[in-house]
């Protein structure tokens, strides 16, 4: 009972969230979460995304997974930038967590790099930026751009689903 009244008031704070970013804005208010160890950095890269005037982002950030998940449990973002900086280890137990979760799997998940000599690859990430050079709106349709892809690959992945009985018999089937 106790679990349940858990899941209850957190799915309410999640519904809450919703409505409240609804209620805040329009299409102007963009929700990111943004992921990374060095407060500076990050606080950098929100200046960036500030340069944009007519775009409004609401903004959460976690150090680690551990705080990145407990963010999640009250907010929804629309992307998820994490800085390299955090580590290989911590990067590719970020992106993990996060492409396998029900809730952030379809959200699109971009890594900024201080450099392209490290490599950091890691699946399940959509996009990776230079942080050298960067301004707000490079990385706002960085952003864009990932999320058009996202959708691309959910519809891609929707359709086979449909059609894979059509396609295995178009395959079998002989001229």
């Amino acid at each position: 009972m106790k679990n349940g009244l858990r899941l209850r008031k957190l799915n309410d704070s999640l519904v809450v969230n919703k409505l409240a970013m609804l209620a805040v804005g329009n299409n102007n208010s963009i929700p990111v979460l943004m992921v990374g160890n060095n407060p500076i950095e990050l606080s950098n890269i929100l200046d960036r995304l500030k340069q944009l005037k007519e775009k409004e982002f609401i903004t959460k950030i976690a150090f680690d997974v551990k705080s990145s998940l407990q963010c999640l449990a009250t907010f929804t973002p629309r992307y998820i930038v994490i800085d390299d900086n955090i580590g290989k280890e911590e990067l590719a137990r970020s992106v993990n967590s996060f492409s396998r979760r029900r809730a952030t799997k379809d959200i699109p998940i971009t890594i900024l790099k201080n450099s392209n000599y490290e490599d950091t690859i890691c699946e399940g990430t959509f996009n990776y930026l230079l942080k050298a050079n960067l301004t707000g709106e490079l990385l706002y349709r960085a952003l864009n751009n990932s999320e058009t892809y996202s959708k691309a690959q959910i519809f891609l992945q929707q359709a086979y689903q449909r059609r894979k009985g059509k396609l295995k018999q178009l395959l079998t089937s002989r001229f």
